[in-house]
């Protein structure tokens, strides 16, 4: 049985440089600081790292694909507009979604944290749990804790995955809605119920009320730095 290859040494900038580089392709989703800096056997820093990954993101900048910071950490991925390339591959179509879903998950984005209550009186209907179901199945939203009223209805905010896949490190860099919802309708595809559910505008289709003029509630994430 051959011996395993000696693992190349350290010595400058871009000796780790390679290594995230190597690391990052072969990782099947993004990696924190925390997670790159235990692939190291030396006492690398933080900023040292930083440094490192910002300095392998400009190599990388002009080609097909690029290496991003999202609130999952840091990941390598395909630039959008070589996108529909990639899916001449794959052309499966993804599951539709309705204007409800749609509708459902910028109140989160923009209320969070919210009970399925408030999502209803914002709405005007009912919200039905297979919705939220749906939301929590794609990974995009979650129960983050419970509001101290009688019941203790769970109170629902978006997830780093849902960050992660519009490409933000924060809930702060959320767009103004009707950008998001081109966003979303481009990752999730609505149903023959809303043809322009991904596309607010005054003209089409109005917000729901309480959304015209959104703005991110602040909330206490659990790991502040999601990159360490």
């Amino acid at each position: 049985m051959p011996a395993s290859p000696t693992p190349p040494s350290i010595s400058s900038l871009d000796d780790v440089k390679r290594i995230l580089e190597a690391v990052l392709l072969a990782s099947s989703g993004p990696l924190t600081l925390a997670e790159l800096k235990r692939v190291f056997e030396e006492a690398l820093n933080y900023d040292f790292l930083r440094r490192a990954l910002e300095a392998l993101q400009a190599d990388w900048a002009g080609r097909g694909v690029e290496l991003v910071s999202v609130a999952e950490g840091w990941r390598f991925q395909t630039r959008p507009e070589y996108q529909a390339y990639l899916e001449r591959l794959n052309p499966e179509k993804p599951p539709r979604y309705s204007r409800a879903v749609l509708e459902t998950l910028a109140i989160i984005a923009y209320r969070q944290p919210v009970t399925r209550g408030d999502i209803e009186e914002i709405r005007g209907v009912a919200v039905s749990s297979q919705i939220l179901k749906t939301l929590e199945e794609r990974g995009w939203v979650e129960v983050v804790g419970h509001k101290d009223v009688p019941g203790r209805p769970g109170l629902y905010a978006t997830t780093r995955q849902f960050l992660g896949d519009l490409n933000l490190r924060a809930l702060a860099e959320l767009p103004p809605l009707p950008e998001l919802s081109r966003e979303l309708g481009a990752l999730m595809p609505f149903g023959d119920e809303a043809p322009a559910a991904a596309g607010y505008n005054e003209q089409q289709t109005p917000p729901p009320e309480g959304l015209e003029a959104p703005a991110p509630a602040e909330r206490q994430d659990p790991l502040p730095d999601s990159h360490a």
